[in-house]
């Protein structure tokens, strides 16, 4: 009898130590956040197409893209709807942040200092030094804070492109109107040169660098889902963040950024849905490199 019992607390510590471990997920984005950065995948991604079928209109592949999606004056239908749903996003962002400085009463220095603030500092200069001897083993890796200095880079890039190219474009939408401001006609013509050389720069910018950080990093390929999912397990926060979790912890608001595990089916979607803006993405480069060695021959 007594080994029949030593038998079934044997079996039932058995279990217990060969039962998976639930996993704690650390919330990073919420979901307005991550809503704003679909559209941000999605309006980027019908800009650059359209543009760059636009920019190399007298290119064989890019006329066949403007076939297939219904000629040249759909085309240019498309990239305004995806210009408005640009400033949309941008405009969106901006009401978030006005919202969340007069809800938490904080001070504007908050967003322009210290951990939490998207502003350059001088840390992320150092942080890049020691990234790039981590890169080639030559250092230990960085111990990042909430934002890295990519991310940081990424977000202000979005402004510039805004301001950059989005202004230019809506001179060469609205031309007569912008001239009646008594703008010269010739920045019309500096209008259509900035807003084309920009673009091809962001998106070369996005489909090669930006596509590495969030796709081809070592540590997180083939994709990182956080942008998607909002969370991200606690162990890969702690090697990933190590700063901001040693901060959390002592400030003790750590367990109130645990949240529940996303849904398979969720995440499913997400990895869909980003591996097909990282095959559309780099589809695209090629054709551009194919298309400049066409100009240029």
């Amino acid at each position: 009898m007594d080994q029949t019992n030593d038998s079934v607390e044997t079996n039932k510590l058995e279990e217990e130590n060969t039962a998976p471990v639930k996993k704690v997920y650390i919330q990073r984005f919420d979901a307005y956040t991550r809503l704003l950065h679909v559209m941000v995948i999605v309006s980027f991604l019908t800009l650059a197409l359209t543009g760059m079928i636009i920019k190399f209109s007298g290119i064989g592949i890019f006329q066949t893209l403007s076939k297939i999606l219904g000629g040249y004056q759909v085309t240019g239908i498309l990239h305004r709807m995806a210009a408005v749903v640009t400033f949309a996003y941008f405009g969106l962002h901006l009401f978030y942040l006005i919202k969340k400085i007069k809800l938490e009463k904080r001070p504007l220095k908050y967003m322009l200092s210290g951990e939490n603030s998207m502003v350059p500092q001088l840390r992320d200069l150092t942080e890049f030094v020691q990234t790039m001897k981590w890169f080639f083993g030559r250092g230990p890796r960085p111990k990042y804070g909430r934002w890295t200095y990519w991310e940081k880079f990424d977000y202000f890039a979005v402004f510039w492109g805004v301001a950059i190219i989005g202004f230019s474009g809506l001179i060469l939408w609205f031309p007569e109107f912008f001239t009646s401001l008594g703008l010269p006609g010739w920045f019309i013509n500096v209008a259509s040169i900035i807003h084309s050389d920009e673009a091809l720069l962001a998106t070369g910018f996005i489909f090669t660098v930006h596509f590495f950080n969030t796709h081809f990093r070592p540590d997180k390929f083939p994709m990182d889902t956080v942008i998607f999912t909002g969370c991200v397990e606690l162990e890969e926060f702690k090697e990933d963040r190590p700063r901001q979790y040693e901060e959390l912890l002592k400030s003790g608001k750590l367990e109130e950024m645990i949240v529940e595990a996303p849904r398979p089916k969720f995440l499913r979607i997400a990895r869909i849905f980003g591996f097909s803006a990282l095959f559309i993405g780099l589809s695209l480069v090629l054709m551009i490199m194919i298309a400049m060695l066409f100009l240029y021959n």
